[in-house]
C-alpha cells in the first residue's frame, strides 16, 4: 500500500513539473491551444459553405475538432518526454526512487490537463460562433467521459513516441499520424461523400466512432453501439502504449 501511495505521490509531483514546464513554454502551449481553433474557424467559414452535412456545419465539425485538439497535444507530450530522455535528468530522478511509470504517468497527467484547457476553448469558440449542442445531463457526462478516454489513451501513447524517438523533434514527426488520422474520417465531411476505397478504412479507424460518439451524445441522437466501440479503442490504445512504454523505458534506460 505504501509503494502505491509513494508511486502516486511521485506521479503528481512529475506532473506538476510538467505543468510548470508547459507554463514556461508559451510559445508551444499556446500553438497547441490556438491552432485547433483557427482549424475550425478555416473549415467553418472557408470550406463549410461549399460542404453539405444536413445541418450547421458548425454543428457538425465542433466534434472532430475536439478530437484533433489531442493530436495537437500529443506533439507536445512526445517532445517532452523525449526532452527528458535526451537531457539526462532521468538518472536524477532514477537516483531519488522515482520510477520509470511515475514519470511518464506524469507527463500524461499533464498532457491530459492541457487538452482538457484547449477542449474547453475550442467549445466556447464553437458555442460563440454557432455551436447549439442540445445534449442531456448525462449525454453531457457520457460525452466527457468518452474524450478524457481517449486523452488519456492517445497521451499515454505519445509518451512512447517519445522514448522511441531520439530527439524531440522526431518526437513530434511520430505523432503526425495521430493529428493526420481525424482527417479520413467523419470529423470533417460524411464518410460517404469519399471514395470508395477509402470507406472501409475511414468505417473502422479508431477516431471515426469517437466523433460520431461525440457528436450524437451532444446533439441528443441516436448513438447505437458506437460508444463502446469508442471505449474498446481507447482500451486497447491505453494497453498496448502502457505496455510499450514500459519496455521502451526499460531499454532507454540500461
Amino acid at each position: 500500500m505504501s509503494d502505491v501511495l509513494g508511486g502516486l505521490g511521485h506521479a503528481t509531483t512529475m506532473a506538476g513539473r510538467s505543468i510548470r514546464i508547459s507554463g514556461r513554454n508559451l510559445d508551444a502551449l499556446i500553438s497547441s491551444m490556438v491552432l485547433p481553433v483557427m482549424l475550425m474557424l478555416v473549415f467553418v467559414y472557408l470550406f463549410g459553405g461549399a460542404i453539405e452535412t444536413g445541418t450547421d456545419y458548425v454543428t457538425y465539425v465542433v466534434p472532430g475538432i475536439l478530437i484533433l485538439c489531442a493530436s495537437f497535444g500529443g506533439a507536445t507530450t512526445a517532445m517532452g518526454v523525449s526532452e527528458d530522455m535526451k537531457g539526462g535528468i532521468i538518472d536524477r530522478f532514477r537516483s531519488l526512487d522515482v520510477g520509470g511509470t511515475s514519470i511518464l504517468a506524469g507527463h500524461v497527467a499533464a498532457s491530459t490537463l492541457r487538452n482538457l484547457a484547449s477542449t474547453v476553448l475550442v467549445l466556447t469558440v464553437g458555442l460563440l460562433i454557432g455551436f447549439q449542442p442540445s445534449a442531456t445531463v448525462s449525454g453531457w457526462l457520457a460525452a466527457a467521459g468518452l474524450l478524457i478516454a481517449f486523452l488519456v489513451a492517445i497521451s499515454w501513447l505519445s509518451a512512447a513516441f517519445g522514448l522511441l524517438a531520439r530527439t524531440p523533434e522526431a518526437a513530434g514527426g511520430f505523432t503526425f499520424f495521430m493529428t493526420f488520422l481525424p482527417y479520413p474520417s467523419s470529423a470533417f465531411v460524411p464518410i460517404d461523400t469519399m471514395p470508395t476505397w477509402l470507406h472501409g478504412f475511414a468505417d473502422h479507424q479508431p477516431v471515426t466512432s469517437l466523433i460520431e460518439s461525440l457528436r450524437g451524445l451532444l446533439l441528443d441522437e441516436p448513438v447505437g453501439t458506437a460508444p463502446w466501440t469508442a471505449l474498446t479503442w481507447c482500451a486497447g490504445i491505453l494497453l498496448v502504449a502502457v505496455g510499450l512504454s514500459g519496455a521502451l523505458f526499460k531499454v532507454r534506460t540500461r
